[in-house]
């Protein structure tokens, strides 16, 4: 079974998906394709399918067409490993002011959240530290060797 996220985008999705490969490591354009035949969404030619990867995930893309007015609402979640690289991403995709959740809407109406990933995280899942809470910071200490 494969299940892939599908994005739809407003308009010129090829140049969406350019940007997002760019800016995102272990990203990349695959292929796109157009449907040749008229449809409720616009004349042939104009509603177009891609695929593509971003952060090792595979995705579809839609430009579903001059005719389709509807909202699709699709939105992708990154998590990064430091507040720089979400700043970096939010800037770059959104251009503007974040929402009252530090997300962006990117010009091709696809909406875009950053979580920035704790550093507490990856200390749990260590063999070799365990966590200490001393207030909001978060030191490891590594294990005593069992007896």
């Amino acid at each position: 079974m494969k299940v892939r996220q599908h994005l739809w985008f407003r308009r010129d999705m090829e140049r969406a998906i350019e940007l997002y490969t760019a800016l995102i490591p272990g990203s990349s354009a695959g292929w796109i394709s157009n449907i040749l035949t008229d449809q409720p969404n616009g004349p042939a030619g104009s509603v177009k399918f891609a695929g593509f990867k971003l952060g090792n995930r595979s995705y579809m893309g839609f430009e579903a067409g001059p005719f389709d007015y509807l909202e699709h609402n699709s939105s992708v979640t990154v998590e990064c490993a430091t507040e720089d690289e979400a700043s970096r991403l939010r800037y770059a995709l959104g251009k503007g002011r974040p929402d009252d959740r530090g997300g962006v809407t990117d010009p091709w109406g696809i909406y875009w959240q950053f979580q920035v990933k704790s550093p507490a995280a990856d200390v749990g899942t260590s063999a070799k530290a365990q966590p200490e809470h001393d207030g909001d910071i978060v030191a490891a200490k590594p294990r005593a060797a069992a007896a």
